[in-house]
């Protein structure tokens, strides 16, 4: 028996209760919410806990899950995206209690949660009036995976219209440092992960950056640069220096990412702050599935490499080689640092990275203000701003 609802621009059918309960694979994987069902198919990739949490409920009632607040919370941009991944009603003889009866099977349509047709999600309660979804915290795989509408997003927020040069809107908009902030760290996705248009002109290449990019531009350098070091230094001293710059560079990377991309609390509310903050970071919050601006451009790195290159012969001064080789390990230690970036967003990866892509993403979705640590969490572990990881609860089928 099938059916369909009229909903608001589009006819969902009702779905019989075998087929949903089949949908449980990665090539298509279906969830339920009471009677809504919903195709999770596109977020298994991206999804913070991994696919095989999603498939470990294909086909299944996530209601408890998602009512679990303490181990396994979602944002209320999560349920927004849920909300449009809506393909039909599940059909249950409970489903059928005070509908019209027809003649014709077909014509029997289930009562819908709401009114409206579809249910809302952040304002369901339980038996005792308590909001069964509402939560915060790290989003789960919809943030990463689910094309965001240009037009419904800025009509809604009043902050970027996606279809338009970002920078100038962020330039000219005006936006008081409170605004600004909790806009662009609430995630979008756009196009199915390509780039929106930041400079909308000639500019606009230099902003984006393939990953691959940085080992073919910058691992050659190194490889020269240590080699002019050990014409000078012997095989261990070279690889000392060479191992004291890439443990350096750890340090870097923790103090960049906390102290100059994150100066949210001490942001210049002027547009010039919020401007440089954007171009700096900030575009990576408001979009983090972007592929092309997950590393850094080379003319930004440029700019970066100049002073360090300056510094690390300030440290190590004694030897003009010595300092060579410790600046070789750091640029390598920041090409590992910018793959890695990449790979936690879009790769697939192993237990222990995958631990790492689960930690970063939180820092994203639940927490921007710690968790800054990329390719580990020492410093974070240190300077007390590490991200507690939690368990997923795991609630088995009966």
């Amino acid at each position: 028996m099938s059916a369909t609802v009229t909903m608001p621009g589009r006819t969902l059918p009702t779905i019989p209760v075998a087929e949903v309960r089949s949908r449980n694979s990665d090539k298509s994987c279906y969830v339920t919410i009471g009677a809504n069902v919903y195709d999770v198919t596109d977020f298994l990739d991206g999804h913070p806990g991994g696919g095989d949490l999603i498939l470990e409920y294909g086909g299944q009632d996530v209601t408890e899950i998602l009512r679990d607040e303490v181990s396994h919370t979602h944002s209320d941009a999560a349920y927004e995206i849920l909300e449009e991944s809506l393909v039909g009603f599940m059909t249950t003889e409970a489903m059928m209690d005070g509908v019209t009866k027809s003649a014709r099977p077909a014509e029997i349509v289930p009562l819908l949660p709401t009114e409206a047709g579809t249910a809302d999600l952040k304002s369901m309660t339980d038996e005792n009036g308590k909001p069964l979804y509402a939560s915060t915290g790290m989003s789960s795989a919809e943030d990463l995976s689910k094309e965001t509408d240009p037009d419904r997003d800025y009509k809604e927020h009043k902050f970027l219209d996606l279809s338009k040069p970002l920078l100038m809107q962020v330039w000219n908009g005006g936006f008081s440092r409170e605004f600004y902030l909790e806009q662009v760290h609430r995630p979008r996705h756009y196009k199915g992960g390509d780039s929106a248009p930041l400079f909308g002109n000639f500019l606009e290449p230099l902003s984006k950056t393939p990953w691959w990019v940085v080992p073919a531009l910058w691992w050659p350098c190194v490889a020269i640069g240590t080699g002019v070091a050990m014409q000078e230094l012997s095989v261990p001293a070279t690889v000392g220096y060479w191992v004291f710059g890439l443990c350096f560079w750890t340090i870097i990377e923790y103090v960049l990412h906390r102290c100059v991309f994150h100066l949210d609390d001490h942001l210049p509310d002027n547009r010039v702050g919020i401007t440089l903050h954007f171009l700096l970071h900030g575009i990576h919050h408001y979009l983090p599935m972007d592929k092309y601006r997950l590393v850094m451009p080379p003319t930004l790195f440029v700019v970066l490499a100049a002073p360090f290159w300056k510094f690390a012969h300030a440290v190590i001064f004694w030897n003009w080689y010595a300092a060579l080789a410790a600046y070789c390990g750091g640029i390598f230690g920041y090409t590992c640092y910018d793959m890695t970036h990449y790979f936690l967003h879009h790769q697939k990866l192993p237990p222990y990275y995958q631990e790492l892509k689960k930690y970063h993403l939180k820092h994203h979705f639940a927490d921007y203000q710690n968790g800054f640590g990329v390719t580990s969490r020492f410093w974070d572990w240190v300077f007390g701003t590490q991200l507690e990881m939690s368990q997923p609860k795991v609630l088995k089928a009966m």
